[in-house]
């Protein structure tokens, strides 16, 4: 599950890596509906494939309503855990009250664990 999309490209998906009994998928950048596609698709691929999803968020700079969309979507369907969301992102969360459905958490490391 490496190497989807192009890391110069705004909103890719950089990695995916496995991590403990879950995997990890890593993006970048702004994430709306003209980007979000690589990360959907990656999030989803995940979900299908492992009983627990964290997407490291420490690299994503903007994230709009399809974003905050994809992440109550997947929420339903698998264990989906945020790590390390940025200012704008804690933002979101909070403005939506995502914040009380989603699980957030400071660092990748304390979402595998949690």
């Amino acid at each position: 599950m490496s190497g989807f999309g192009d890391a110069n490209q705004p909103g890719a998906v950089r990695e995916g890596y496995r991590a403990g009994d879950g995997w990890v998928v890593s993006a970048h950048g702004e994430l709306d509906q003209d980007t979000l596609n690589p990360l959907e698709e990656a999030l989803t691929a995940a979900a299908g494939r492992h009983p627990l999803v964290v997407l490291d968020a420490g690299s994503i700079t903007f994230g709009d309503s399809s974003f905050l969309n994809l992440l109550l979507r997947l929420h339903h369907i698998t264990a989906l855990r945020i790590a390390a969301p940025g200012e704008q992102l804690r933002r979101l969360f909070a403005v939506t009250g995502a914040d009380t459905v989603l699980s957030l958490h400071a660092t990748v490391e304390d979402a595998v664990a949690a």
